[in-house]
């Protein structure tokens, strides 16, 4: 696939990444794995196999995001080969298996014993593993974890007995990573999220109609839309356990922040810092906050963040990461491009992305002179 190809389809909506499973498209192949949960394995779009239903499919922007979810590797794709050649390979795997196998204990999960199981160098492990999968094996253990605790607040008991018994050492790393961990409190997910409130406001904007919501934290989601009932409809399949309401009826502060994005869509030089509150990977976060410092009237492209991130080599990633984005103008991932400096994609369509680069190099030159 030429370059620009591979820019213009770096940002894919769930619905366009399940177009190209069902297409077997194979020019998609490395841009995105898909999940099966029905049968534990993940696999390249244009995995041979028999198509799955689409409601037991999941997509991941790695092999990584796909193991740290319980997934294996397709037997029939092989979604790691091109990689790592095939001995690399099966080292990995032996060491993935140690860590699922004993991440609740906690038995001998020290870089040194794992490198041991490779036969290799513990810097060796941890540059070759990241290579392979994308993370490294204390990100995999901690997602292991993250899976047993979910497993067992689900079954029922104490918090902090699933908290100790996932193999966390003290309840302090569960809650000072929540966000990144669960997207709420051990509490509130042993719940299903049904105590979490959630307000909205929606209005019509230079750019269509836009909708917003917020928890007691923070805004949890900004979106464009063409109607208030599949603005809600969306909403809700992000929360569906959560008490949604108007924002008369719960928080008055999301008329203010409402009033904030309308304004700043109608040419307002506003300074959209406002409080989020959004479940993401550890990656996802890494990107979202950098957008955030990306100045009014700014552009990056895609390797330029990955660079800035700190993993140079995640350009692709850094693309899914902004097509994943739930906060419009908030996580300003319209100001991301491509690397000939072309538009790239946007989740709310390339029209919208050209309107606001343009409105906010206005803005930003005339508040130059």
């Amino acid at each position: 696939m030429a370059k620009a190809d591979y820019d213009q389809n770096m940002m894919m909506s769930e619905e366009r990444c399940w177009d190209a499973v069902s297409k077997r498209n194979a020019e998609k192949d490395g841009q995105f794995y898909f999940g099966v949960l029905t049968t534990g394995v993940y696999c390249r779009p244009s995995c041979p196999a028999r198509p799955p239903l689409r409601k037991n499919v999941r997509f991941y922007e790695s092999p990584g995001d796909a193991e740290r979810a319980g997934l294996r590797p397709c037997k029939r794709c092989r979604p790691l080969d091109g990689r790592a050649d095939e001995a690399t390979i099966e080292k990995i795997r032996a060491v993935c298996a140690f860590i699922q196998a004993n991440c609740e204990s906690g038995d001998g999960l020290t870089l040194e014993t794992l490198a041991e199981i490779a036969g290799w160098s513990p810097f060796h492990l941890h540059r070759t593993f990241k290579a392979v999968l994308g993370i490294t094996p204390k990100q995999l253990l901690d997602a292991c974890r993250v899976s047993a605790l979910k497993t067992k607040l689900r079954k029922g008991g104490t918090v902090t007995a699933a908290v100790y018994d996932a193999g966390f050492g003290s309840s302090s790393r569960v809650y000072e990573n929540v966000d990144k961990n669960l997207g709420m409190t051990p509490a509130q997910y042993q719940q299903g999220g049904k105590d979490v409130g959630i307000s909205y406001a929606y209005a019509k904007t230079p750019l269509g109609l836009l909708l917003a919501a917020a928890t007691d934290r923070g805004l949890c989601f900004v979106q464009f839309g063409e109607s208030v009932d599949d603005l809600m409809k969306e909403l809700k399949s992000e929360y569906p356990q959560a008490k949604i309401a108007e924002s008369n009826a719960g928080q008055p502060q999301m008329d203010v922040w409402m009033q904030s994005l309308t304004e700043y869509l109608k040419g307002e030089p506003k300074a959209l810092n406002f409080p989020i509150d959004v479940k993401a990977s550890v990656f996802q976060l890494k990107v979202w906050r950098y957008l955030q410092t990306i100045p009014r009237g700014e552009v990056r492209t895609y390797g330029e963040v990955a660079r800035a991130i700190g993993d140079a080599g995640a350009s692709r990633a850094v693309g899914t990461a902004c097509g994943a984005n739930k906060l419009a103008l908030v996580i300003p991932c319209h100001r991301v491009i491509r690397g000939d400096k072309g538009l790239g994609g946007y989740r709310w369509g390339v029209e919208r992305k050209t309107v606001l680069l343009e409105n906010e190099k206005k803005r930003y030159t005339a508040q130059q002179r």
